[in-house]
């Protein structure tokens, strides 16, 4: 017997109207109590985080020429998402040539799943973005950046130091003043249509970069490209590893130049040996030799009863316990004032005057001439150089220590004790930086730099007149003279160390040179360094004095320094004069 066909009926509508129940049911689901979650699901789909990059603060000379700048280039950025799988390869051998990368690596980037934003390059600059965009590939696109630019190519490269490929300071200031410089980068959120594009009317939110503050130097561009010049120049001629030049105002303890060679070209860093990168001027420890003899001059005329006109009987050697010291050249015994012995530079004489002081004096004034001390000008990678404590000194240590041997520097120390005699005796911290401008423009001074009294102006001037006598017709270096103008310093040439064995490498020196000028009023310190000069001569008065006179001839002319016209002291360089 066949069922009621009605009551079939009646159970299909039942059955129906149960399904359109289920429906009806998740609709309402969807669209009122669930609705909340589905639409932040797609908007979250659809939003993207784009970073603003702050503009990074510019680095000029004391006088606003620029030395790093940052000028407009761009990103180039895909979206993964709606890059169809055939045209990745057509994309990555189009790409590749303009942005120097490797087509294997774009492919990786823009084959990444789940992802609608990835950068394929930063800093491109404008011209090569715009044949990126001319060629209007579906999910490729560009984005506001900067990019760093280093007017001068390798002037001042081992102070400013240079921006990585990722936007970070790396070496120099642009490392050691990265935050300062960097500022802070904003971000902005923007809704992304399913095809890539940005909807205009659609959420948006954003949070503004900061700009990074701009640094002026105590730098002057000209002088520091002449120092520049004079120590690559020489460094050539001489064959040596490395050279290095400071020039320094004593008064208030400013840098004007800091050259070394070799150098880089920070805009193409990669290409340069690791290193160039940094600056030799305050990374580079090295005996100072008899540059460093004027430490233990000030300690005996403060602390042991010398004078200038103190008469030593000097041999060419001296026998101190099982050790022998010489000077430089075999000579007779002479009698020698004490100006004479600092003008002709004895490690003899020296010595015998170091012995009127305790080791605990001559430790106490090398200390506060900054020796085993960092200068805190800001350059990563100073060293403090060596100075060993005198309860660490060996029987016959203080000997060489007191002619500048057995203990080590950076050149920008040994510049700063030079500006400590010729500023009558204070000394005043090396100071790099001028100040920093924010983006409203306003200029904020940099702190003066700390001073000391080292020792007393009375020393510092019988000093001066001393130093005097080492560019005369019987000091070590002649050739540092300038024309019109009285010129003290000293000369350096000390043996290198083997860092390996500890001991001297045989043949192979340090010279040097440091002075000031016009002796008698110092306006200017310059500090020139030769590592292992290996051709036409090591001595610090034959191949570093030259480059001194260069650079102070030139630092005068620029700075307007007229000569005094004084007359030089009469300093006895014998008893018998």
């Amino acid at each position: 017997m066949r069922r009621d066909p009605l009551k079939r009926l009646n159970v299909g509508l039942l059955a129906v109207a149960f399904v359109l129940s289920l429906f009806a049911g998740r609709l309402v689901q969807l669209q009122t109590i669930e609705s909340g979650k589905y639409t932040e699901l797609a908007l979250r789909q659809r939003l993207q985080d784009i970073t603003l990059p702050a503009g990074r603060g510019d680095i000029t000379d004391v006088q606003g020429n620029s030395l790093a700048m940052t000028v407009e280039a761009r990103g180039i950025f895909a979206d993964p998402y709606i890059i169809k799988p055939e045209k990745r390869q057509q994309i990555a051998g189009a790409l590749a040539p303009i942005l120097g990368k490797d087509p294997a690596e774009i492919i990786k980037v823009i084959s990444r799943p789940n992802t609608r934003f990835q950068y394929l390059a930063h800093g491109v600059p404008p011209d090569q973005a715009r044949v990126v965009t001319s060629l209007k590939f579906l999910g490729i696109g560009t984005l506001p950046e900067y990019r760093r630019e280093y007017p001068n190519a390798s002037l001042a490269a081992g102070v400013i130091g240079f921006v990585n490929g990722s936007g970070q300071g790396a070496a120099g200031l642009e490392y050691s003043m990265n935050s300062m410089l960097a500022g802070r980068d904003g971000w902005q959120r923007v809704e992304i249509s399913p095809e890539g594009q940005h909807i205009p009317m659609g959420e948006s939110q954003k949070k503004p970069p900061v700009p990074g503050r701009d640094l002026r130097l105590t730098l002057l561009r000209d002088l520091q490209f002449r120092a520049q010049e004079a120590i690559e120049r020489k460094v050539r001629e001489t064959g040596a590893r490395s050279g290095s030049v400071v020039v320094m105002d004593p008064r208030n303890g400013q840098l004007l130049a800091m050259a070394s060679a070799p150098g880089f070209d920070p805009n193409n860093y990669g290409k340069y040996p690791r290193a160039t990168w940094g600056s030799p001027v305050v990374q580079e420890a090295y005996e100072p030799g008899s540059t460093g003899k004027v430490v233990t001059a000030a300690a005996v005329m403060e602390k042991g009863g010398v004078t200038r006109d103190t008469v030593f009987h000097v041999r060419d050697r001296i026998r101190k316990y099982d050790r022998e010291f010489r000077d430089s050249h075999d000579h007779a015994p002479e009698d020698l004032t004490f100006a004479g012995v600092l003008a002709k530079s004895s490690n003899v004489g020296t010595i015998m005057a170091s012995e009127r002081i305790s080791k605990e004096t001559l430790y106490h004034y090398l200390r506060e001439f900054g020796f085993g001390s960092k200068t805190g000008i800001g350059l990563p990678g100073e060293t403090a150089g060596q100075l060993k404590p005198p309860d660490k000194w060996w029987g016959t240590d203080r000997y060489p220590i007191a002619f500048g041997q057995t203990l080590s520097v950076n050149a920008l120390q040994m510049a700063s004790v030079y500006a400590t005699i010729a500023n009558g005796g204070v000394r005043v911290a090396p100071t790099l930086l001028a100040g920093t401008t924010d983006e409203n423009g306003t200029f904020t001074p940099a702190p003066a730099p700390q001073s000391k009294r080292v020792i007393s102006g009375e020393t510092a001037k019988e000093l001066r007149d001393m130093l005097e006598g080492a560019t005369g017709r019987e000091g070590t270096a002649p050739g540092a003279r300038i024309e019109g103008y009285r010129v003290a310093g000293k000369t350096g040439t000390a043996q290198i160390v083997n860092p390996r064995t500890g001991l001297y490498h045989e043949g192979r020196y340090t010279s040097s040179f440091t002075g000031f000028a016009p002796a008698d009023d110092p306006q200017l310190v310059v500090q020139v360094v030769l590592q292992d000069p290996r051709k036409g001569g090591y001595y610090g008065g034959d191949v570093a004095a030259p480059v001194f006179k260069d650079v102070m001839t030139y630092a005068l002319a620029n700075r307007k320094i007229p000569p005094t016209g004084s007359k030089p002291p009469k300093v006895k360089i014998y008893a018998r004069d």
